[in-house]
């Protein structure tokens, strides 16, 4: 029953069989096509400064903050998608810089958490949005981390809905690998405080990461790049035990400069990380999360709405306090 689920959602991408389980084919190297990554000028961070030239935190959040590669986020408020992506990557592209993106746009996304939840209103409506994400990028360079969260929690799942997501997910890597040849996407496998390795090596291996060219770590979380370094290398010796393969990853450090302490959802006494870059432990360090976005309703954020920027909470994160 299981695969036949899968198989069903899967058809709804209409794609051949053999597309949607074929190893990840890409050759190019993003990274080695452009000239360092793309600042987003258009960030909250980077309004947020030009809209409040006389506070006393801008000069700090915008040399710490605003000025730092970030990616972007992309879902139901980005409008025409094909456009939005595709307005995105060509602007990267003409300074010859390397844009980072998220798609966060799943059907039933944060099912569980719920402080994000929303997205596409069907599996299908969800494959039509990511056929159009992928198609605005086409060819050109890009890196895309797909779907953060989605592998994280299934604790209030039915097997049934696992299934469904994990064919979203496949259906997601075909179409990248079909329209989008020089885009390095990473599958995001959540952080070392969500699951085990082994459990995460089998939900990423389900949901079509041999399509993939990676996977991403600690989106909008704080643990440290140690910590995520070893989480990713433990994911990478199951995956090879179990399914003889392993992939890069990804780790966002855009809030993680003084670890977790165990709070998730807007922490006090966060710090800012190491800026995105090549290497540092993994295969690059992103900042994938806006450090001063909120989390949603909950911690120093209270009363405020997920990715809402709040410039306190980005000042003190520039500091550690």
């Amino acid at each position: 029953m299981r695969h036949r689920l899968r198989a069903l959602v899967a058809a709804l991408f209409a794609l051949p069989l053999a597309l949607a389980i074929a190893p990840s084919a890409h050759a190019a190297d993003p990274t080695t096509m452009t000239n360092g990554f793309y600042v987003d000028p258009d960030s909250s961070a980077k309004r947020w400064v030009a809209a409040n030239p006389g506070d006393g935190r801008t000069p700090a959040i915008n040399a710490s903050i605003a000025n730092t590669p970030t990616a972007r986020w992309f879902g139901s408020w980005s409008g025409t998608i094909g456009t939005a992506t595709g307005a995105y990557v060509g602007a990267a592209d003409s300074g010859d810089k390397l844009p980072i993106l998220v798609a966060y746009n799943i059907y039933n996304r944060d099912y569980c958490g719920g402080h994000s939840a929303g997205g596409a209103a069907s599996p299908s409506a969800y494959a039509t949005w990511i056929a159009q994400f992928t198609g605005g990028i086409a060819n050109r360079p890009a890196v895309v981390i797909l779907e953060p969260d989605s592998l994280g929690d299934y604790g209030c799942m039915t097997q049934a809905q696992i299934d469904e997501r994990e064919g979203m997910l496949t259906g997601a890597l075909a179409q990248f690998n079909r329209q989008a040849p020089n885009t390095w996407v990473y599958l995001d496998a959540g952080n070392p405080g969500w699951a085990d390795p082994a459990t995460m090596a089998r939900r990423l291996h389900e949901a079509g990461l041999r399509q993939a060219h990676g996977f991403s770590l600690n989106v909008s979380n704080y643990f440290t790049t140690a910590e995520n370094t070893a989480y990713g290398n433990a994911v990478n010796r199951e995956l090879n035990a179990r399914y003889g393969y392993t992939r890069p990853f990804v780790v966002d450090t855009s809030r993680n400069g003084n670890g977790s302490n165990g709070q998730w959802c807007n922490p006090s006494g966060r710090r800012i990380g190491a800026p995105t870059q090549l290497g540092g432990g993994a295969e690059m360090l992103l900042w994938i999360k806006v450090p001063g976005e909120s989390d949603g309703n909950c911690g120093v954020g209270a009363g405020s709405s997920a990715g809402q920027f709040l410039p306190e909470a980005a000042y003190k994160m520039i500091y550690g306090y």
